[in-house]
């Protein structure tokens, strides 16, 4: 089948000989040939030489997605088919299914399917289509994935903001089968949580930080632990399960914090092991220090501070601000657990901004473990923003 050509500036080739999946708009030259966004388009050097294929989106700054650097490969339905079926392997090997009924089954860029997230929570599936490509297909990917995992339904929650760059509306509901109920417990390393996947952040729950919980947890055995950005409580959760003397839960959100304390309890831990409190974590750790409230460990797990690269300088004080106000906060000898989930925050930089933070605090610090995301939100080498997460956990002196 002839598709449109894309044809590359020169010197803009060597990202695609190296198989990153994106072409941003001001690496093109020229496009010869009638195609419509979403649709698939043949990408060629400034000296016409065939170098990969994608699918194309005008109104987006990553004007072009590769799917295969294969010239034989169509992109038709049985290309999703090899792929998805791919990524279902890839996670059947992990053999996830002993650990945890909740997993990421596939992970965009890193599955090689730009644009399309699928995460399992029991007997359902939640889809994010977050590309003109994929919303092309979504149908097609919805049926593919009913056929083979059989699930009792399929919700879409594509309400990121990303959509926006893509030109797309929000979009969420069923797409194949049940609706799923209003909240649906899953098991992960033998504890309970409920989840909302209607309405829950990302799909629900914090999946990629499923193993980063179980290494946290030995390191609080017997310590009083302030959960900072603790949403639903399941860092606590570990916590108490290893040992904790007590927890207190801090988040802005109130409906949050409420599942949190359903989700302990569900656990087995009752209401005096831990406390929640509803405020905004830089305000409310000044005032534990204000008052002297000092903690044997503290975990920081916040937001994306960094969307965008102008962004970068502005995360970078947030971070380094909230890292000071808990290194105040732990006793000698105590342990703080810190993440950034921000892509454009590098593991070296963060790094560098938690030291920042340490010398500022008059504090000595000790890196016992380096933290990343869950191995079902694998990295693919040719795309190293798929390792947004990062953390460290550390002995603070």
């Amino acid at each position: 089948m002839r598709h449109a050509r894309l044809i590359l500036k020169p010197g803009h080739d060597r990202p695609v000989r190296r198989h990153h999946p994106w072409i941003f708009s001001g690496a093109v030259a020229e496009l010869e040939g009638r195609i419509e966004d979403g649709e698939i388009v043949d990408v060629y050097s400034s000296e016409r030489e065939w170098l990969a294929r994608g699918y194309l989106n005008r109104r987006s700054q990553i004007i072009v997605r590769l799917l295969t650097w294969n010239p034989e490969e169509a992109i038709d339905e049985s290309f999703w088919e090899r792929r998805i079926d791919r990524a279902l392997a890839a996670r059947h090997l992990l053999g996830l299914d002993q650990i945890t009924d909740a997993y990421r089954l596939v992970y965009a860029e890193n599955d090689w399917i730009p644009g399309l997230i699928v995460d399992r929570y029991g007997d359902f599936l939640v889809i994010q289509s977050l590309t003109l490509g994929i919303e092309r297909r979504k149908e097609l990917l919805v049926r593919i994935l009913a056929e083979r995992c059989h699930p009792t339904g399929i919700y879409e929650r594509s309400d990121l903001d990303v959509r926006a760059k893509e030109g797309l509306p929000p979009a969420d509901g069923v797409r194949h089968g049940e609706m799923p109920p209003e909240r649906i417990v899953i098991r992960e390393h033998g504890h309970l949580f409920r989840v909302d996947i209607q309405h829950g952040q990302k799909t629900g729950f914090y999946l990629d930080q499923r193993e980063n919980r179980r290494r946290v947890a030995p390191y609080l055995a017997g310590a009083r632990v302030l959960n900072a950005f603790s949403y639903t409580g399941a860092f606590a959760v570990y916590a108490l399960a290893a040992g904790a003397e007590s927890v207190v839960n801090l988040d802005t959100s109130a409906e949050a914090l409420a599942e949190a304390a359903i989700n302990l309890q569900l656990n087995g831990f009752p209401a005096s092991r831990f406390e929640n409190i509803e405020g905004d974590a830089f305000r409310v750790l000044r005032q534990f220090r204000a008052s002297g409230r000092r903690f044997q460990a503290v975990i920081l797990d916040p937001p994306k501070f960094a969307f965008a690269q102008a962004h970068l300088e502005r995360a970078a004080r947030g971070y380094k601000d909230i890292n000071l106000q808990a290194l105040h906060l732990i006793e000698p000898g105590g342990i703080l657990v810190t993440f950034s989930c921000s892509g454009l925050v590098s593991a070296d930089l963060f790094q560098k901004i938690v030291f920042a933070a340490a010398e500022d605090a008059g504090r000595e610090v000790q890196i016992l473990e380096r933290l990343g995301q869950a191995p079902d939100h694998p990295v693919r080498l040719s795309f190293p923003e798929g390792g947004y997460l990062k953390g460290l956990i550390c002995r603070v002196w």
